[in-house]
Formats: C-alpha cells, structure tokens, sequence
C-alpha cells in the first residue's frame, strides 16, 4: 500500500524491499538496449531507481490510473536521466496499447510487470500476454515479479495467507498458480524462459516467444 504524496512522490514500501533484488534479475536478462515497457508502474519508484542503473535502455512507465501519473514524474524527476519517458495510461485489457501506435524512440525489448498479475482479474493476465505476444521480438521477454502457487500449492504460509486477504477484498483477485499462468502465455505465443526465487517467497518468472 502506498502513504501518502510527500512532494508529489507516492511511496510504497514494497518497492524499497525488493528493488535490489529486481535489479539484479534485470541486468542479467533484458537485452542490451531498446525500450523497457513497465506495466502498472505505481508510485513510479521501480522505474526512477531501475532507469539510471539500466541505461543506455529507456524506460517506459504506465499505469491505467491516471491519479499516479504525478507521482511517476516526480520520482522521475529526482531520477535525473533522459531515458525515463513520461508515463503512458495502459491498460492491458485492451486489444491495442498505445506504444503500438505511438513508438517509443527504441523499439520494445521487455516488458516488465511487478506485483501485477494477483491484484487484478485474470483477464488483466492474460491481456498482459496477449499484449506481449503481439509486441515482443527476437530476444524480448517478459518479466513477471510476485508471489506464486507451484502445481496447485503455495510455496509459503505467507503466500497462503496473502492469497486469502486478497481474495477477501475482491473474489476476482489472488495469487496465480504458475501452471495456469504459463498456459495463458502459451495461448498468446509465450514460452518460459527463466525462474528466480525471490526475497519474502516471491519469483522472478520470464517468458519469451517461442
């Protein structure tokens, strides 16, 4: 949950927690250049801390709540670098997302969504996959970061707890088994392409065009 602006800048904790550890993951898989697209970029600490440190890549911020927009340029704006564009309004479910029709100034490499796929409806997944099986080319891939079930089972008490708080706020909402989700990638031309296990019993799951 994020607190309050403090000039601008939303905070959420989460992020302090794990950014390091995504950062590691992202310098050994992404390809060497092109654009990063962030789906559901929040607060927008993700994209000012990950930016600078993944140059010369550029960094695409989104999120369909427009209300974050502010945050993400004013973390941008402490991030002091030129690769960090201004943050899009995306939402997955649609059939087109923007940076197909507006180009980013280098094509798509990645795509990456953290702690997305369990605070959302299933269909949020899946036009993920759809949109990423549309834009990812070559040696693109799909960074997946959050809490998972392996075959049916959470792989922690904390998961399992997790999961039932969030579906007590919203039915459609809870932590995804891998399985369920690799299916979905398939359907839309994805294949996995990488696991990391991850602090606090979460992974780091890619997927890339088979």
């Amino acid at each position: 949950m994020s607190h309050p602006p403090r000039d601008g800048r939303r905070h959420a904790p989460a992020v302090e927690r794990n950014k390091e550890a995504m950062l590691a993951v992202l310098a050994q898989v992404l390809p060497a250049t092109g654009t990063v697209l962030e789906v559901a970029s929040g607060t927008g600490q993700h994209a000012a801390f990950f930016t600078p440190r993944l140059a010369p890549r550029y960094w695409q911020p989104s999120d369909p709540d427009l209300g974050q927009h502010g945050s993400i340029a004013a973390w941008a704006a402490e991030a002091h670098t030129d690769r960090l564009l201004p943050a899009m309004a995306l939402d997955v479910c649609t059939p087109v997302w923007p940076v197909e029709t507006t180009m980013p100034p280098e094509p798509i490499c990645a795509i990456v969504a953290l702690n997305l796929i369990h605070i959302a409806p299933w269909a949020a997944c899946q036009g993920l996959m759809a949109g990423a099986g549309r834009l990812l080319r070559g040696d693109g891939v799909l960074c997946l970061y959050g809490p998972f079930a392996l075959d049916g089972a959470h792989t922690a008490p904390s998961n399992a707890a997790f999961d039932a708080s969030l579906r007590q706020r919203d039915a459609a909402w809870g932590v995804r088994d891998l399985a369920e989700v690799t299916r979905a990638a398939a359907a839309a031309g994805l294949a996995p392409a990488g696991r990391f296990t991850m602090p606090a019993n979460n992974l780091a799951v890619l997927f890339a065009r088979q």
